[in-house]
């Protein structure tokens, strides 16, 4: 595995993050985030990092957490047969979870403790404001993940994501979009966290069963970072995060460059699921050609020869448009 070309602070630490984030490729960014409050409480100790974050911890809402026993090794998935999970679900306040993961800091096989994707200023009010943070984009959602020795399964996210570690180790390791074949990915509508995963552990990948696998490691781009480093992961790019310490923060930020109007493709792929996949050969290549016209190389010559004021749907999309589509798609599929 490569690792991830990165921006480190002796080779271009001046490189503006707005400018950073804007490619279509990985970033590292070492260091740029070393003297952030949290990432200065932890280098001193996770005790400290605790206590700091303990400050701003809104405890009036139950934050989700996931337990699993030592013998999962910090693996978030499913259970055997893919029949449930291997972790259970639990609601706890932040402050609660955060004096549990200390409790077992020091412990030799600690249970699995995750709370992931909690939302930073529901949970932690006023901590975003001591992180400035000037990444060129409006309104970006951030979200804090905080556990000890974890393990989340490859996925993927719509979003684009800066990940800035806070607190402890992480490995990531990246894979392109074009690996889903060689990934062997689980339930679309059943999954741990949300997002479909992949189903082999990357610490132990049984080849026998997942031989493509092999194929995915061999794109593969992977790094350890250090509190103050993030990673930049574009929109779609598989993403394995494995917590390496006994106490871990990730806070990441996440937006689209699209408008907020416009609907997830994954709406689009389970109405195709529904619609067209199980058609015969024949009326399936159809559809394809369809959608590669009007989806896939759609430009200005798809409908220039249709009068401007009555191109319907084929005109350029806008929120007004989009919320017609909405409209006609929902009393469709609700007969």
């Amino acid at each position: 595995m490569s690792a991830i070309a990165g921006c480190i602070p002796d080779a271009a630490p001046d490189l503006p993050l707005a400018q950073a984030v804007r490619e279509d490729a990985p970033l590292v960014l070492r260091g740029r985030f070393a003297d952030w409050p949290l990432v200065r409480a932890s280098r001193h100790s996770s005790r400290e990092a605790a206590a700091y974050l303990r400050r701003f911890a809104n405890d009036g809402m139950p934050a989700n957490a996931m337990t699993a026993p030592a013998s999962e090794r910090g693996r978030i998935g499913y259970g055997p047969d893919l029949q449930g999970f291997n972790f259970r679900r639990e609601q706890v306040p932040l402050t609660v979870a955060l004096n549990t993961l200390v409790k077992y800091l020091d412990a030799a096989d600690p249970p699995m403790i995750y709370l992931g994707a909690t939302t930073l200023d529901t949970f932690l009010p006023g901590l975003r404001a001591e992180h400035p943070l000037a990444l060129g984009v409006d309104d970006p959602l951030a979200s804090i993940w905080i556990g000890n020795r974890t393990r989340v399964p490859a996925h993927q996210d719509l979003p684009e994501n800066l990940a800035c570690v806070c607190a402890g180790r992480r490995r990531v390791t990246l894979l392109p979009p074009d690996q889903l074949a060689n990934l062997y990915v689980g339930p679309l509508d059943v999954t741990p966290a949300g997002q479909p995963v992949s189903l082999v552990d990357f610490a132990a990948p049984d080849l026998a069963r997942f031989p493509r696998f092999a194929e995915a490691m061999r794109h593969a781009r992977t790094a350890i970072l250090e509190p103050g480093d993030a990673v930049f992961i574009p929109s779609m790019w598989w993403h394995h995060m494995e917590a390496l310490d006994g106490f871990n923060v990730l806070i990441n930020y996440w937006w689209r460059r699209t408008p907020d109007w416009m609907e997830t493709p994954m709406n689009a792929l389970m109405h195709a699921l529904l619609s067209i996949r199980d058609l015969p050969a024949d009326q399936r290549a159809t559809w394809q050609e369809i959608f590669r016209h009007y989806v896939f190389e759609s430009g200005p010559e798809t409908a220039d020869h249709i009068p401007e004021e009555a191109r319907g749907v084929l005109a350029p999309l806008n929120d007004v448009r989009a919320a017609t589509i909405r409209a006609r798609l929902h009393e469709r599929l609700s007969r």
